[in-house]
């Protein structure tokens, strides 16, 4: 049974006349004929009482005409939900974050902008670590990632990686402290000082930057105490137990007895880059990310005016 013979049964269970339903469909009336008794030859019932002056269903006729419809109905709305998909309209989006991401405008402008734009797809949003961002990406367990950067040298193979902005870095210091007093500080003057950093388990890319650039000025940074989320690292600092170096977006979590200095290194900033799996990508993961482009995009126009 095809999806043609339904839809000329319907045609002749709707008009109740050959010819009309032949007009309706743009065939003859005979291949109409034809195609019907076929149907329900390959049935083994009679659909329609024939008579020179009426045709009507059979009762036979009547349960497929109401299956058939609705069958009709069903393959129209599957037709039109594959080709949502296809055209990223509809579906899931795997997307995953660092920490720090809600902070910045970007991102919720972003995905709100997404949302409006395409209703119908279901955003999965997860707080992620870089390092597990990245593994999650190449397990092809995520679609899209927001990494920090720009230290990426353990990047799985088959992602690919889209800077979107630049973020200075900014020092984190008690107001007691007396650097808290200056207006910017060079990170060679905090040689000696006690740090609050992040653990190698929290996974952020902004552990092995900071190492290096410490290292590029030819010195170990001495860490006093650990912790995994940029908050719990603000909150130790405010206890007196360290300096430390945040993305600038944290400046908004505002906790007493705390301060955010500048630094006057020229290259203390930290990317947010926009990860994804190389080769083709599905409709909805494109969408996004020429939305991310363009937001970010616009947001680069509007810092340099």
């Amino acid at each position: 049974m095809e999806l043609r013979h339904l839809r000329y049964f319907i045609a002749v269970a709707e008009e109740l006349h050959f010819t009309r339903a032949a007009e309706r469909l743009h065939i003859g009336q005979p291949p109409l004929s034809q195609q019907i008794q076929a149907l329900e030859a390959e049935l083994g019932v009679l659909l329609f009482e024939r008579s020179r002056r009426r045709v009507a269903l059979t009762e036979a006729g009547q349960c497929l005409f109401e299956r058939a419809r609705a069958l009709l109905v069903e393959v129209e709305q599957i037709k039109q939900e594959t080709r949502r998909v296809g055209h990223g309209e509809s579906g899931e989006l795997r997307i995953a974050f660092t920490n720090s991401l809600p902070f910045t405008t970007l991102l919720p402008r972003l995905i709100y902008r997404f949302r409006r734009r395409y209703p119908d797809v279901r955003l999965n949003l997860r707080d992620l670590n870089t390092r597990l961002q990245l593994e999650a990406l190449a397990a092809g367990e995520l679609d899209i990632g927001f990494v920090r950067g720009p230290d990426f040298s353990e990047l799985p193979e088959g992602l690919c990686l889209h800077e979107l902005s630049r973020d200075p870095l900014r020092l984190v210091v008690h107001v007691d402290h007396p650097l808290a007093k200056r207006d910017r500080v060079a990170l060679i003057e905090l040689a000696d000082e006690p740090f609050v950093m992040f653990s190698d388990e929290a996974g952020t890319g902004l552990l092995g930057q900071f190492r290096r650039l410490c290292r590029e000025r030819h010195f170990t940074p001495r860490v006093a105490q650990e912790a995994r989320e940029s908050s719990t690292i603000i909150g130790l600092v405010a206890a007196g137990l360290g300096l430390s170096i945040l993305p600038a977006p944290m400046e908004c979590v505002r906790v007493e007895g705390v301060r955010y200095l500048p630094l006057s290194d020229p290259d203390f900033f930290t990317s947010l880059t926009l990860a994804t799996r190389e080769g083709p990508r599905r409709a909805s993961v494109a969408n996004f990310v020429a939305l991310a482009e363009s937001a970010s995009s616009n947001a680069m126009t509007n810092n340099q005016r």
